[in-house]
């Protein structure tokens, strides 16, 4: 092939190590020239094939065999994430071993302090069986048998949170839902955005099957813990993008920073199975080096208590059976042979970078460029981490429920503590005895119930020999001030019950409405937080999508739409994906009670409402799917009694009319007699008018009787109504249970069988 004047060749030979999937894939080769003249069209054969295609940044890529080069376009764009490890001497990936590593040492001396709070908090959850100390002990009392109970006081408020957000976070039919804010709809753009919903949904419940019990333990860490973390990228052992969320304590970031965007380095510690490395170096993820026996991991105090906790021991005697410790540090260097250039000139500009350090041999595994190519000129950081937050801090490390309980657990659970000890020296009280009567075998004496012990007393009268300690029986004042404290704790940990109505069937719906919301006003003000931090994980994941789009529908065997790139292009970039759950409701329950007091302003106004579509809340937010298979056909609108009557009485004196206009015209022609007279003719008229009065009566009498009887059951709809709110919210956590309990048996035999109900339900 003739080259064009004024280009100059570089021709790339292919990595012949990489590996491939398809035949002859990495064999092409790529001619890259600078372009000094205009940019060119992709020049295509007859079949439409490319066969040359000119970059943005002035290189070409041009067949030399004249196949298609779209694989080799693949190619550079993979490349430009390549291990560029690969290609640095050893000095250099030395330094910057030993720099990192430095600095991600002093990153975690920097947040000591907060990682034994964080100890300290896992032991106030209680989850650890302790027994009653033992004197002498290292883990003992100063007495022997004092109590080490824990009030459940924190583990409630994080059991309970984590319970409402996953029911919120992570419905049954998937957490996605689209978002199209174009104002130019159609039927076809309607079922794409319908199509990737679904199918959205279908992967992170089906596909990615880590995603919800993953999410689920990280909402509990959330909860507990204040901060938790999302971790979004394209994994090249599963082949497809993950959400997989990380504990705060295995995201290093040094305690000055204040978000993940102004964090010098953000270190990822994993604890990775040599088979799983070897897989790594395999696939040309990282670099294909000896590596050192792994070292035994020197835990921090967090990780021991949840060993502790689980009652396992993190010690491995054979190296082989120990998980490696990787450091994967997203950070900025300047690497000399990789050095940022603006206009032909080294800037001197730290850019980002994501390397990849094995602990144990302080070898550098992968350095790989964490900016896109169109970025070069002035690169951005991509984003892979996700912040979760319940309650904003003064730093980088956020506000949780061992923050805000964690003082008033340790109270309650001390004076719980003092309680106990005193009931129990109160019924085992110790005792003095007088040295005379002290020629015992043994100075305990533990007395059965109906057995007796000998005691010598040296003549001495037994009561004045032996004289039991004054223990008081646990204090009433102190009771009182548990409960208090507990109430005080619930209150504030969003975990108290909610009072509503105060016992009247007859409360309005603002006042209950008013009350729900500020029982839950902080747990909502949380839960939106959580909205929008799922919100960015799924943005972060489309992202992750468009660059390996055929990893959506692959392992999708029934797809909504038989799905192609571009198809799949449009529809990521036409809509948003936002989380299905309402960002202004915490709970369940409190959407219950929100579509009963919907209900009961429906049943009070009905002719102000669109009670079909009342009834149709009602029934989805009590979970029935396809609510429209209860409703009734609806009602043709009956005639208004009153203008019937009038009808028939016009419809009585026009036909009275025509018979006496008839009878005229007979008369005048000359016709015959006729058969009847007019008296006959008059009684015949005066029968039917009777007869029309006595339909109107009719019509009228059975409107007011259905007027009456609407009425009646709108009056029963609304007791039941409030009635059902105030159980409901008496037992938040059982809210369905409650409504299913509230429902007629037949109404629920109906439902289970797929029988119309009538329109009751509400």
């Amino acid at each position: 092939m003739a080259l064009t004047p004024g280009l100059s060749p570089n021709i790339r030979l292919p990595n012949l190590n990489e590996q491939s999937s398809e035949p002859n894939e990495g064999m092409d080769i790529v001619v890259e020239m600078e372009n000094e003249g205009d940019e060119d069209k992709p020049e295509m054969d007859m079949d439409g094939n490319v066969l040359r295609i000119e970059h943005p940044d002035g290189t070409i890529s041009v067949s030399l065999d004249g196949k298609p080069i779209e694989n080799a376009t693949k190619k550079n764009q993979e490349g430009w994430f390549a291990n560029l490890a690969e290609d640095l001497e050893d000095a250099e990936l030395s330094r910057i071993a030993e720099d990192l590593t430095r600095g991600i040492s002093n990153d975690l001396t920097s947040r000591e302090e907060w990682i034994q709070e964080r100890a300290q908090g896992i032991k106030l959850l209680g989850l650890k069986i302790e027994l009653p100390g033992l004197q002498g002990t290292p883990d003992g009392a100063p007495v022997e048998g004092m109590s080490k109970v824990r009030h459940p006081l924190l583990l409630e408020a994080v059991l309970r949170f984590q319970a409402n957000a996953r029911s919120e976070l992570l419905p049954t039919d998937g957490p996605v839902k689209i978002r199209d804010d174009s104002t130019h709809g159609s039927p076809d753009r309607d079922k794409l955005a319908n199509a990737l919903e679904k199918d959205m949904n279908h992967y992170l419940t089906a596909v990615a099957k880590e995603y919800y019990p993953d999410t689920d333990k990280m909402l509990l860490l959330l909860g507990f813990g204040g901060t938790s973390f999302k971790k979004v990228y394209y994994c090249p052992l599963r082949n497809r993008p993950v959400s997989e969320s990380i504990d705060a304590d295995d995201l290093i970031v040094n305690n000055s920073a204040t978000d993940l965007d102004g964090a010098r380095r953000v270190t990822h510690r994993i604890y990775m199975r040599p088979s799983v490395v070897k897989r790594m170096q395999i696939l040309g993820v990282y670099r294909d080096i000896e590596l050192n026996d792994a070292k035994q991991p020197n835990l921090d105090a967090v990780q021991m208590e949840k060993n502790a906790q689980q009652g396992i021991q993190q010690d491995s005697y054979n190296t082989e059976d120990r998980d490696r410790e990787i450091y994967e540090c997203y950070c900025e260097l300047d690497i000399k042979g990789f050095e940022h250039t603006i206009e032909g000139s080294v800037s001197g500009l730290e850019v980002p970078y994501r390397v990849t350090i094995d602990v144990s041999s302080k070898q550098i595994l992968s350095i790989v460029r964490n900016f896109n190519e169109d970025t070069k000129d002035l690169p951005e950081p991509r984003k892979t981490f996700v912040k979760y937050t319940f309650v904003p801090g003064f730093g980088f490390y956020d506000i949780g429920l061992l923050h805000i309980l964690g003082n008033t657990t340790n109270a309650v659970t001390a004076a719980w503590r003092e309680l106990l000890d005193a009931g129990m020296y109160a019924n085992f009280p110790g005792f003095l005895y007088a040295k005379q009567s002290g020629r015992q075998n043994s100075n305990i004496f533990r007395v059965p119930p109906g057995g007796g012990a000998q005691i010598d007393t040296g003549g001495m009268p037994i009561n004045q020999a032996v004289m039991a300690l004054p223990y008081k029986e646990p204090s009433q004042a102190l009771n009182a001030l548990v409960e208090q404290m507990s109430q005080y704790g619930q209150r504030l940990g969003g975990t108290s019950e909610v009072t509503v109505g105060e016992g009247r069937s007859d409360a309005p719906v603002g006042t209950t409405i008013a009350l729900i919301e500020q029982a839950v006003k902080v747990l909502n003000s949380v839960h939106k937080r959580m909205h929008s931090a799922q919100a960015e994980e799924f943005q972060l994941l489309a992202e992750c999508f468009k660059e390996n789009p055929e990893s959506f529908w692959q392992r999708n065997r029934r797809p909504n739409i038989p799905w192609d790139e571009q198809q799949f292009m449009q529809a990521l970039n036409d809509f948003d994906m936002v989380p299905q759950a309402d960002p202004n409701t915490s709970s369940n329950s409190q959407r219950i009670m929100k579509t009963a007091a919907l209900v009961q302003m429906a049943m009070s106004d009905p002719q102000g409402f669109n009670l079909p579509e009342v009834r149709r809340e009602a029934l989805s937010t009590i979970g029935w799917e396809s609510p429209e298979r209860f409703l009734a056909a609806p009602v043709p609108p009956q005639p208004n009694p009153v203008d019937q009557a009038k009808m028939l009485d016009s419809q009585a004196k026009m036909m009275t009319a025509q018979a006496k206009m008839a009878e005229a015209q007979h008369t005048v022609q000359g016709g015959d007699k006729p058969q009847q007279s007019p008296q006959e003719m008059q009684l015949k008229m005066m029968s039917e008018q009777n007869q029309a009065d006595e339909t109107k009566q009719k019509v009228m009498d059975s409107q007011l009787d259905s007027e009456n009887r609407q009425r009646d059951r709108e009056s029963r709809e609304r007791l039941a109504a409030v009635k059902l709110a105030e159980e409901v919210m008496k037992n938040p956590m059982d809210g369905m249970q409650v409504v299913k309990q509230m429902l007629d048996p037949g109404m629920i035999q109906r439902l289970e069988a797929n029988e119309p109900t009538g329109g009751k339900l509400q």
